[in-house]
């Protein structure tokens, strides 16, 4: 029942392509718990480096990690989409949405 609710809601063609999804947004974010501290240590960033500041620094490696996944699963047109959405979200500005032909 809830998979089928994803599906319609994230306009997905069928219940497989949900769970492939859900496993991608699974293995993003075990992904983001091993790389972080080595990719801070590289990048030279603190560990004592306070929450607020690492947030946004997570956030970015996250999304560039459901695009590398999201890839590999075969989904990039999904959360490509997604991405471009949480971009207008974060810069204020709203899609246009076309208007369907007149018939």
């Amino acid at each position: 029942m809830a998979l089928k609710k994803l599906r319609q809601r994230w306009g997905l063609n069928s219940i497989t392509q949900v769970v492939i999804v859900l496993i991608v947004f699974s293995v993003t974010g075990f992904s983001i718990l091993y790389i972080k501290k080595p990719l801070f240590s590289l990048l030279h960033i603190p560990q004592d480096l306070t929450l607020w500041l690492r947030i946004p620094l997570l956030f970015l490696i996250y999304q560039a990690l459901l695009l590398f996944w999201g890839t590999l699963f075969g989904q990039v047109r999904f959360f490509w989409e997604k991405e471009k959405k949480l971009l207008l979200l974060l810069t204020g500005r709203r899609q246009h949405k076309t208007a369907a032909p007149a018939s």
